[in-house]
């Protein structure tokens, strides 16, 4: 299996960020860390491991990018407001740096986005900002309503960073195009946040599967059971 490191500077975070990439061809898929997680952590897991066959076969090229989680959402010693505004930040980081070079490496014009727990808020909310840039969604133990991190403040950097407020009046025809797998489980402590959430889709009739898993809980073993099967979707 093919791996390899990159570093390189982000002029829209005006920061170095760090990556592995899994494998030389194939579909692209970023795949997020989960809370404060850096981009060797689904390495260190074996969530990578258990997608193997797919990279060696060619047929997914895996992006583990950096979160800035202790800059964003997870740092309660700045603002709500400036957490809010360094996340969109980071979200156009992903579209004009990351998401393009992923397309460019692989010459496929749309990616997937995919993470576990925290990286599943990460996933979702690029792919239902961005649908025109995303054809599959695949979350495990996802959480989607930022709302938690902002101590009760709000303005448009949250509301357009929160999937649970803006998804329901986003129109984008590209959202009923989309592969849209919710993973959670019966005793995972993100269900009933893939439970709101699928109930917004279906109130939009937009097409997706809430899978819950029976006997699990938020944790990596459910997650390397997921994550093979929801790329054997991608068509």
């Amino acid at each position: 299996m093919t791996e390899k490191y990159h570093q390189w500077h982000s002029p829209n975070l005006n920061t170095d960020l760090e990556m592995l990439v899994f494998g030389d061809r194939g579909f692209p898929v970023i795949l997020f860390p989960t809370t404060k997680g850096r981009y060797y952590q689904n390495k260190d897991f074996g969530l990578i491991d258990s997608v193997k066959w797919f990279i060696d076969e060619g047929l997914v090229k895996i992006y583990c990018p950096d979160t800035i989680d202790d800059r964003t959402w997870y740092h309660k010693g700045i603002s709500p407001a400036d957490r809010a505004h360094n996340y969109t930040w980071y979200d156009k980081m992903l579209l004009d740096e990351l998401v393009p070079w992923a397309m460019h490496e692989t010459g496929v014009g749309k990616v997937v986005m995919a993470g576990c727990s925290f990286g599943g808020y990460h996933a979702a909310n690029f792919a239902f900002k961005h649908p025109e840039k995303v054809t599959h969604l695949f979350t495990m133990g996802g959480a989607f309503d930022i709302k938690m991190f902002t101590d009760g403040f709000y303005n448009d950097d949250v509301f357009y960073n929160n999937p649970v407020d803006f998804l329901p009046g986003s129109n984008q025809p590209e959202l009923w195009q989309m592969n849209i797998i919710l993973g959670t489980s019966e005793h995972d402590i993100c269900k009933e946040y893939n439970i709101q959430l699928s109930n917004i889709l279906a109130q939009k009739n937009i097409n997706h599967w809430l899978d819950i898993r029976p006997n699990a809980s938020h944790d990596w073993p459910i997650w390397r059971e997921m994550f093979p099967h929801y790329l054997s979707t991608i068509k």
